[in-house]
């Protein structure tokens, strides 16, 4: 592990993603920039994704460039592609029965894919925005740069445990504009990262299990962020969703860790 490569990744990642997200976090400053672009929460996801590319380009050239570009569309094994997928909607339905037997009705789950924060977008559109913006934005940085490079030098474990606070940190700006996020107290906030730690699990568990595919890893994310997003009419699934991805993380965490996928080498 170079720690030069990982410092230069880390630092463009957050300068990237901050910068496009300035227009909306310089207001908590007192400094009003104007008009933001549409959508400009989502262009700052890019931010992971550009520094991997712009970190590969400049220490390993161009064949670890197009190696990069290439595991963004690996497909196989399908098997974990297939998990990937159908996961965060098992999440949502298991959600659904939560808030079924604790608030005694049960989400209306039409309007699956669909979010008051973007009323123009239909479900493909909704799908689409996630996993463009924070499934390939984040993993081919978090997962397709980083995660293979703690690998090399720490276990799956501790790497995970690295990872998990950079990738924590890189969330702050939202906390100065993001709903959900401003409301945050200090107990809210310690909850917020467990969640972030347990997604961290989840993801390296796919990564390595996947052979390293980014493709299945932007697809896992992606699909979640839809799952957790959707107006269901019931405010509580998103706390009952995060609840079952931080569960399963645990299990994963418990039941998987030391035999279900070594770190591997890219």
């Amino acid at each position: 592990m170079k720690i030069k490569e990982l410092a230069s990744f880390f630092i463009f990642a957050y300068a990237i993603s901050w910068l496009l997200w300035a227009p909306l976090w310089l207001p908590f400053l007192g400094i009003n920039p104007g008009a933001f672009l549409p959508y400009q929460h989502g262009f700052g996801g890019l931010g992971p994704m550009l520094a991997a590319f712009l970190t590969t380009a400049i220490f390993n050239g161009k064949p670890e460039v197009r190696l990069l570009w290439k595991r963004m569309f690996q497909w196989k094994p399908l098997n974990w592609t297939l998990v990937a997928v159908f996961l965060p909607f098992l999440f949502a339905i298991l959600g659904g029965m939560i808030a079924t037997f604790s608030d005694g009705a049960f989400p209306d789950f039409s309007k699956l894919g669909l979010s008051s924060e973007f009323p123009e977008l239909n479900i493909f559109g909704f799908i689409l925005y996630n996993i463009l913006f924070f499934g390939y934005g984040e993993e081919v940085g978090w997962r397709g740069f980083a995660l293979p490079r703690l690998q090399k030098r720490y276990s799956p474990f501790v790497a995970t445990l690295i990872l998990s606070a950079f990738w924590a940190a890189w969330h702050l700006p939202l906390f100065t504009y993001r709903p959900g996020y401003t409301s945050m107290d200090w107990a809210g906030a310690a909850g917020w990262y467990f969640s972030i730690l347990a997604g961290t699990v989840l993801f390296t568990w796919l990564f390595n299990g996947a052979k390293g595919s980014l493709l299945a890893c932007a697809l896992f994310h992606g699909l979640t962020d839809v799952v957790f997003l959707c107006d269901y009419g019931n405010d509580n699934m998103m706390q009952y969703i995060g609840m079952l991805v931080t569960v399963w993380g645990i299990v994963v965490l418990v039941g998987f860790r030391g035999r279900s996928s070594k770190g591997i080498s890219l």
